[in-house]
């Protein structure tokens, strides 16, 4: 079971955002955990996206706007998660579950210590994904927020169609 969200009495933002975004690594994978290797490579929407898919669409999010974004790190391809031409979700031969959660992981940690060393009010740096007007910490850490929130719901209702499970 995933942990739960951050307490109630918690104020501190940066504690929440940094919550929030645990408690939605951790929904992601307890969703994916029991699901056979066809299941996790094989869409059943419309929309054509596999689970194992999502899963290394969300780690390379968060790596695009943390570390490619906020700190301006020169990350090797950046949009590995997607297909130039269809702008889909795509695996690599050798992704599996294991190793995606892994990659996964190592971002939550590199995420992690870049919202230490920084102020939720700090803009990010020029020169990596962003060009102009980065946006600030604090931005960054909601959207992200945002974007798990929004994807483990869209695995809720799959998980839901391909086993009948529901809940956390």
């Amino acid at each position: 079971m995933p942990p739960s969200e951050p307490s109630a009495e918690v104020s501190d933002v940066r504690e929440l955002l940094l919550g929030q975004l645990t408690f939605y690594r951790a929904t992601l994978l307890d969703k994916l955990g029991g699901l056979s290797e066809e299941q996790l490579r094989q869409s059943i929407l419309p929309s054509g996206w596999a689970p194992l898919e999502l899963l290394k669409h969300l780690a390379y999010v968060e790596r695009r706007w943390m570390r490619w974004g906020f700190t301006a790190e020169a990350v090797p391809d950046p949009w590995g998660d997607n297909d130039p031409a269809t702008h889909r979700w795509i695996l690599a031969p050798g992704d599996t579950v294991e190793s995606l959660t892994a990659l996964l992981a190592e971002q939550a940690a590199r995420t992690e210590e870049i919202a230490a060393g920084a102020d939720l009010t700090e803009p990010g740096r020029v020169g990596g994904r962003v060009h102009s007007d980065p946006p600030t910490l604090g931005w960054i850490l909601l959207h992200l927020v945002q974007e798990y929130a929004r994807h483990v719901g869209h695995l809720d209702v799959v998980r839901e169609l391909v086993d009948g499970r529901t809940g956390k």
